[in-house]
């Protein structure tokens, strides 16, 4: 299993503050506070010097506010951005510029521990995609060409999946199930989101929850409410809802020609 130490800045110009950080961070497993900054300038430099995964950061302090900190980092050096203050006002602010939590003054253990968690979660995301996007890079470098293959994180493993296997997309609650032949595959994450990953010209949207790729279909049928039902080269069937059928219509048509 993956683990993952969040290297962490705590930035805030109140001592005590920063003590009571610092103890309930250390509490957490896979914690590492590398560094206390007591201002902005401080704080700037350390994030530069230091590339933590998680600034803590305080909203006001003696020579600027956590946003304008945040102003003087680059995008290629940001961390990953708690605000911990004890002014609730700017909440809307801190999601504005894309903060993951928003911690209140006094600090208490679950709390921070449940942040810490989500911080954890969106790391080894961040690890996952950059592994995918190295092995493509490996597999393109090799001669693959990197648009005929989708990697996807199914089950644990990362699977290379030719788009021409797939026969049809399904929404599952959180997951999105993708069915190639005999083989499916859970994927956490939404249907919309996996569409944009697709060829247009070969995948259509038959229903909010189903994609299906179009040489997979084997003929429309009609029903008497005006949609349809797309018959696969398999034999299964899949609705097609009205509101979707003039785009299939459109692509099935382009396919015949």
């Amino acid at each position: 299993m993956t683990t993952t130490t969040v290297r962490t800045l705590i930035a805030d110009d109140e001592r005590l503050a920063r003590d009571k950080l610092r103890i309930l961070l250390e509490s957490q497993a896979g914690v590492e506070v590398v560094a206390e900054s007591r201002d902005a300038s401080e704080t700037v430099t350390a994030v530069r010097n230091l590339k933590p995964d998680l600034l803590l950061l305080d909203i006001h302090m003696p020579d600027a506010d956590g946003f304008q900190v945040l102003s003087q980092i680059p995008p290629d050096a940001m961390p990953i951005v708690i605000f911990s203050t004890a002014y609730e006002q700017y909440g809307v602010k801190a999601f504005e510029v894309r903060a993951m939590d928003y911690l209140m003054k006094p600090f208490d253990q679950e709390r921070v521990h449940a942040a810490v968690e989500r911080v954890k979660a969106e790391m080894l995301r961040n690890q996952e995609q950059n592994l995918a996007g190295h092995l493509l890079k490996l597999m393109s470098n090799s001669g693959v060409r990197e648009e005929r293959t989708l990697v996807i994180k199914a089950q644990g493993r990362f699977i290379f999946l030719d788009p021409d296997e797939i026969d049809w997309i399904e929404a599952a609650a959180n997951y999105v199930k993708v069915i190639a032949g005999k083989c499916f595959y859970l994927i956490r994450g939404q249907i919309g989101r996996f569409a944009e990953r697709l060829d247009p010209a070969r995948f259509v949207r038959i229903h909010r929850s189903t994609i299906v790729n179009v040489r997979r279909i084997k003929e429309l049928q009609p029903c008497e409410n005006g949609e349809y039902i797309a018959v696969l080269k398999t034999g299964k069937e899949l609705s097609c809802g009205r509101s979707y059928r003039a785009e299939l219509q459109k692509l099935f048509d382009g396919q015949l020609r």
